[in-house]
C-alpha cells in the first residue's frame, strides 16, 4: 500500500495544484507520472479504492502496452505466453506456438496498477486514496478548475485529466460520447497444480457464438482468469455464453476467487476529448481497440499523452500565457496515435461480427496469417497496418461480398 503524505489536510486540499489526476488506473498513474515529468511542480493523484484493489480485466499486455511503460519499470509478471488455442464456439480446436516465444505477458491488475501508481509517486506525485470526486467546477475556460469531494473537501488544479473508469463522471462532464458498448463477465478461478499445468504459458480465445463475441482464458499461476465479452444488448445471450463456456472448460467445480461483469464503452469518432483545462484519458475517454476491447495499452498510451499536455496547461496557466484554454494539441495527439487504430478496430470487428469462422480459419490453418496476429500481439504491427497488409487483403478478397441489405446495416 502507499501511504498519502500525512501533511495532505482540509487546508492543502484548497491549495491550487498544477495537474490533478482521478483515477489511479493505468492511464490515470501513467498521466499523474508523464505531468510530474515534463514540468509540472504540484501533481496530485486521487484514487477512490485504497490500493492495491481488485480490477476486472484479462491483465494481458501486448507489445504496444509494454513500450508504453515507464522507462526501467519491472513488470509483476504473472506468466509469459507462447502459445495460443483458438477455438470456434468450443470446437476445431487448434493450438498455435511460435518460437520466438513472449507473445503476451499476464499481469495480476491489483499488483500492475499498485506498481504503476508506485512509479507515478517516485516520479513527483502525490497519491491520495478513498477520494471520491462528486462534482467539476470550471468558472471559464482559463480559470482553475475545482473538484468537490465525497467527504466535503475540495481540490483546485491548473489542470485536470480524468482517468476514472468506463463509468467517468469526468468523462459526463466532458460531454464523451460512446458509440459501442459491450458486457464483460470474467471469473478468477483458483485451479489444482495439474490444471494450471495443463494452461501454462498458453492463453485460449474462443471466437464466440454472438456476434462480435469471443471468450478468453489467462493463467496466472494457481488462479485462471475466464471470461467472456459480447454487445450489451445481448446480456442474456452473453450470461448463457459464459456460463457454457466454463462448463465446456471443465472449470465449473474448482473455487472461484471473483465473479464480475464491466461494461467497456468504445467512443464515437469526433467525440470530445477536453472540456477548457480537463481532459479525459482511457476507459473514461473510450479509449479502446473496438474489435478485440484492448484498452491497457490505450490506456497507457492516453495517459501519457494527457498528462504531458496537461502540465503544459499548467505551465500556461501559471505564466497567463495566450492560448490556455486550449488542450495543449491533446485531441490532435490522440487522433494521430490511437484514431486510425480505432478505426482499423471498427472494420475488423464488422468483419469479424459476419466472419467468426473465416478468422477461426486463417489464423490456425495457414501461418503467415498467424504470424500476422503473433505480430499484433507482440507490438509490431498494428490493426492499422494490420489491414493494409498485403497478405490480409488478398484474404480479404476471398471472402463473399455483403448482401445490399447487410451493407445498409453496417453503415449505419
Amino acid at each position: 500500500m502507499i501511504e498519502a503524505p500525512k501533511d495532505l489536510s482540509s487546508s492543502a486540499d484548497r491549495d491550487l495544484w498544477d495537474v490533478v489526476v482521478v483515477g489511479a488506473g493505468p492511464a490515470g498513474s501513467n498521466a499523474a507520472r508523464a505531468a510530474a515529468q515534463a514540468g509540472a511542480e504540484r501533481v496530485l493523484l486521487l484514487e477512490k479504492s485504497e490500493l492495491p484493489r481488485y480490477k476486472t480485466c484479462g491483465g494481458g499486455l501486448i507489445g504496444y502496452s509494454r513500450r508504453a511503460l515507464p522507462e526501467g519499470f519491472d513488470v509483476p509478471v504473472r506468466q509469459r505466453i507462447d502459445a495460443i488455442t483458438f477455438t470456434h464456439d468450443g470446437t476445431k480446436e487448434r493450438t498455435r506456438r511460435d518460437k520466438a516465444g513472449d507473445l503476451l505477458v499476464l499481469v495480476n491488475r491489483a499488483e500492475f496498477d499498485l506498481a504503476l501508481a508506485k512509479a507515478a509517486v517516485e516520479a513527483g506525485a502525490v497519491l491520495r486514496t478513498g477520494a471520491t470526486v462528486s462534482s467539476v467546477d470550471q468558472p471559464g475556460p482559463a480559470a482553475p478548475v475545482t473538484l468537490n469531494l465525497a467527504d466535503g473537501s475540495s481540490v483546485r488544479a491548473r489542470a485536470v485529466v480524468g482517468a476514472d473508469g468506463s463509468a467517468s463522471r469526468i468523462g459526463r462532464y466532458v460531454g464523451v460520447r460512446c458509440e459501442q458498448v459491450d458486457l464483460g463477465l470474467e471469473a478468477e478461478i483458483q485451479v489444482p497444480q495439474a490444471v494450471a499445468a495443463h494452461w501454462a504459458n498458453r492463453v485460449l480465445v474462443d471466437w464466440g457464438p454472438l456476434p462480435g463475441s469471443y471468450g478468453w482464458v489467462f493463467p496466472k499461476g494457481d488462479v485462471l482468469t475466464v471470461g467472456v465479452i459480447s454487445a450489451r444488448g445481448d446480456g442474456e445471450a452473453t450470461r448463457t455464453y459464459y456460463r457454457d463456456f466454463i462448463r465446456r472448460l471443465g472449470l465449473e467445480g474448482f473455487p472461484t476467487v471473483s465473479d464480475s461483469g464491466h461494461l467497456t464503452r468504445c467512443r464515437e469518432e469526433g467525440s470530445p476529448l477536453s472540456r477548457g483545462r480537463v481532459l479525459v484519458a482511457g476507459d473514461a475517454a473510450g479509449l479502446l481497440e473496438p474489435w478485440t476491447r484492448e484498452g491497457i495499452s490505450f490506456a497507457l498510451r492516453s495517459g501519457a499523452l494527457a498528462g504531458t499536455s496537461a502540465a503544459e496547461l499548467a505551465r500556461r496557466g501559471r505564466t497567463e500565457q495566450e492560448g490556455g484554454a486550449s488542450d495543449a494539441g491533446y485531441a490532435a495527439a490522440v487522433e494521430h496515435m490511437l484514431g486510425v487504430e480505432m478505426q482499423a478496430g471498427r472494420s475488423m470487428l464488422a468483419l469479424f461480427e459476419r466472419h467468426p469462422a473465416f478468422f477461426h480459419r486463417v489464423v490456425t490453418l495457414i501461418p503467415v496469417a498467424f504470424r500476422l496476429f503473433a505480430d499484433f500481439c507482440r507490438g509490431r504491427t498494428s490493426p492499422a497496418k494490420l489491414i493494409r497488409n498485403p497478405v490480409a487483403q488478398n484474404l480479404l478478397r476471398t471472402l463473399p461480398k455483403p448482401k445490399p441489405q447487410d451493407a445498409m446495416e453496417a453503415g449505419r
